[in-house]
C-alpha cells in the first residue's frame, strides 16, 4: 500500500519547482543576445563597405542598421548616428569603424546603447582629438603627401594611393572604385575635441588592424588598453579591415551582442 504524500512536502517541492523555473527563465533572458546592431562608417568611405559584416549579422538573427552620416562636420555626424539610435526599439550595440569611433564615442552615453566596438578606430578620451593622437602616433599615410585638400576644406585621399593607404587587402578593381567612389571629409571633424567617452562607463570591444596605414595600430592599442577593451588582433589587415575580414569583425560583433548587459 502507497504511503501518502505529506501536504507539507508536497507543497515545499511544487513550490522549488517553481522556483527552480524562474531561475532557469531568467538566465535564459540573461543569456539572450542583444538583437539591436548599428554600423558606422569612418571617413573617405560610405556605409556600403559594412555590407559584408551586414550580411552575416542578419543572418544570424540580428537586426542592422547602417547609419549614414553627412561627414560635414562631427556635429552633423553626431546628430545623424543619434538620429537612427533613436530609431531602435531597445538595447543596441552601437560599432564604429575609424573616425565612426569618435562618433559613437559620443552617441554612446545614449541609454539605449549597452556597448561599443571599435573597429581600427579612434576611442578619444574628453578633450583629446583625432589630430593630436595622430602626432604621437604618426599613422604611414599622414607621412606622406596622399591626404589632399579642397579649396573649402574638404580631405580625401589621392586617388592613385587609396588602394595602397586605405585597402591594401581589398581586390584592387574594389579598392579603386572605393577610391573614386570616396566622400570628401570636412578637414574639421579631425580636430573636434571629444567630450564625455562612453567607454568609461559602457563596456567596448576593438578589433586592432595589424597593417592599418591611416590609423597607426601602436594607436589602437592604446585606445583599446586605456579603454580596457576585449581586444582582437587581425594580422595583415588594412584599414579596410571590416571590407576584408568580415569573419572576425562580425564575431567580435556577436560577442559584444552577447556579453553587453542591458
Amino acid at each position: 500500500m502507497n504511503k501518502p504524500v505529506n501536504p507539507l512536502k508536497r507543497m515545499l517541492f511544487t513550490t522549488a519547482l517553481v522556483l527552480a523555473g524562474v531561475t532557469i527563465d531568467t538566465s535564459a533572458m540573461a543569456a539572450t543576445p542583444t538583437p539591436n546592431i548599428v554600423l558606422v562608417h569612418g571617413a573617405w568611405v560610405n556605409g556600403s563597405g559594412w555590407k559584408p559584416v551586414y550580411d552575416i549579422l542578419v543572418k544570424d538573427g540580428y537586426h542592422v542598421s547602417i547609419a549614414e552620416h553627412p561627414l560635414t562636420s562631427f556635429a552633423d555626424d553626431v546628430t545623424a548616428v543619434k538620429r537612427v539610435v533613436d530609431m531602435q526599439d531597445g538595447p543596441t550595440i552601437l560599432v564604429g569603424h575609424s573616425y565612426g569611433g569618435a562618433i559613437i564615442t559620443d552617441v554612446g552615453n545614449d541609454p539605449k546603447v549597452v556597448g561599443l566596438v571599435y573597429i581600427a578606430a579612434h576611442a578619444l578620451d574628453e578633450g583629446e582629438t583625432e589630430v593630436a593622437n595622430g602626432k604621437r602616433f604618426p599613422s604611414a599615410t599622414s607621412q606622406t603627401t596622399d591626404i589632399k585638400k579642397t579649396a573649402d576644406g574638404f580631405l580625401y585621399l589621392d586617388p592613385a594611393h587609396y588602394p595602397a593607404d586605405f585597402a591594401a587587402d581589398l581586390p584592387l578593381k574594389q579598392a579603386e572604385f572605393e577610391a573614386n567612389a570616396q566622400e570628401l571629409t570636412a578637414a574639421s571633424v579631425f580636430g573636434a575635441p571629444a567630450g564625455q567617452p562612453a567607454w568609461k562607463t559602457k563596456p567596448s570591444w576593438y578589433a586592432v588592424a595589424t597593417a592599418d596605414r591611416i590609423i597607426n595600430p601602436d594607436l589602437e592599442r592604446m585606445y583599446a588598453k586605456r579603454a580596457h577593451s576585449h581586444t582582437i588582433e587581425i594580422a595583415g589587415a588594412s584599414h579596410s579591415v571590416y571590407e576584408s575580414h568580415p569573419k572576425e569583425v562580425a564575431a567580435l560583433i556577436e560577442q559584444a551582442a552577447g556579453h553587453a548587459a542591458p
